[in-house]
């Protein structure tokens, strides 16, 4: 995750860089169910609205929870499919919060309402994400059901109300790009605690659905975009965090920016963008799916390391026997093509294996999805943008 809001307090604040500090432990993703009332069209893990086999007891995630708290995980992302059709979720979520996890709930947001909100709120969530792809239609043509929109902002707005941390995410395609100043306008109308504006990643349905990818200039535009609205934010004071994923470029393409707008802070951005590493797959993220089974990150989900009714995550988290795990683990990585060659290879750490597996078979290759110029990454041939992506978007 790319925490924009951050580097932006530092250009005005400045403040001596400090030791870069590792988490303890990976932050675990843990997607407890894949049911869902949605089948939303870049659903990483192609869920539906039925019950999937071999899915982890209650008593099974408890033991793996302890197995988490012992191997000094600090934070716990509960997700699915819709974890609130979990019938145990709310047992799952209070034991996480008593075992001092930073615990949070991403959802759609459509299941909340007045017959449970009381019961969330009493949980205590650090933080609850809710995914919107658009402004009314847009969005329910996205999750592929009239009125989802409606009700995932009901569902916000009560959330809100009783005090709980709310953020919106955002999955950028061709369709719904153009709808991205709209969803910051409605962040700050509703007061809103934060935005997540993610990458398409070439996983589950969003690979099926690659071709509408908005990478490059659309890309850069939409950057351009959350570097202003997060800089005005951080001036006034409100304390929005603006946040990205799954394309670790957006951490040179910033670098380039603050040398654009405020080149006196440009070595110290640098810096601080460099202990900050990039892409952090199968070291300081980690996923476990709906069965057990673990992975890199949550975008992984046709590569298992092992599954937790079999070996404690602790372990297959530790073992680099697998290649995939060594790769990750390493430091630094060995990637090649453009990513190879970059010279912010340092700051992004080669960006989203995934991506390069989804679409050559070699984690190792070049990340498709850097949205960046020869020129900006150093390299000297310079093969230019491709001449089909708009500039802007209206």
């Amino acid at each position: 995750m790319f925490r924009i809001s951050q580097f932006m307090q530092h250009i005005l604040d400045p403040q001596p860089l400090g030791p870069k500090r590792n988490p303890p432990g990976p932050v675990v993703i843990w997607n407890l169910i894949r049911r869902c009332n949605l089948t939303c069209k870049h659903c990483y893990s192609i869920s539906a609205d039925t019950d999937f086999p071999n899915e982890l007891s209650t008593e099974q995630v408890f033991g793996v929870m302890d197995d988490l708290k012992g191997f000094r995980v600090p934070v716990l992302i509960l997700s699915g499919g819709e974890p609130l059709l979990r019938t145990d979720i709310f047992e799952v979520a209070e034991r996480a919060k008593a075992m001092g996890f930073y615990t949070a709930l991403s959802t759609n947001g459509t299941l909340i309402d007045d017959s449970n909100i009381e019961k969330i709120t009493s949980v205590g969530f650090d933080y609850l994400g809710i995914s919107i792809d658009g402004i009314a239609g847009t969005h329910d043509r996205f999750r592929r059901k009239e009125g989802a929109f409606d009700a995932s902002m009901r569902g916000l707005r009560l959330c809100r109300d009783r005090g709980i941390k709310v953020g919106l995410r955002f999955t950028m395609t061709r369709d719904n790009a153009h709808e991205l100043p709209q969803l910051l306008d409605l962040m700050d109308d509703e007061r809103i605690d934060k935005f997540y504006f993610s990458h398409l990643n070439y996983a589950g349905r969003g690979n099926k659905n690659r071709k509408d990818d908005v990478f490059l200039n659309t890309t850069r535009w939409a950057m351009d975009l959350l570097f202003e609205r997060a800089l005005a934010d951080a001036r006034s004071g409100r304390g929005t965090e603006f946040v990205t994923g799954n394309n670790d470029a957006d951490g040179v393409y910033m670098l380039h920016w603050v040398e654009k707008h405020f080149p006196e802070h440009a070595e110290d951005m640098r810096a601080r963008l460099v202990q900050w590493g990039g892409n952090s797959s199968g070291v300081n993220i980690s996923n476990i799916d709906n069965q057990g089974n673990v992975h890199p990150d949550t975008m992984w989900w046709n590569y298992d390391l092992g599954n937790v009714k079999e070996r404690p995550f602790s372990e297959i988290w530790q073992d680099t026997s697998d290649p995939i795990m060594a790769g990750l683990k390493a430091q630094p990585r060995k990637v090649g093509g453009r990513c190879g060659q970059c010279a912010h290879f340092d700051i992004c750490g080669g960006n989203t294996r995934v991506r390069a597996m989804q679409l050559t078979g070699d984690p190792w290759s070049e990340d498709p999805a850097c949205y960046l110029s020869n020129e900006e990454i150093g390299i000297e041939l310079e093969q230019g943008l491709p001449d089909d992506l708009p500039t802007s978007v209206s």
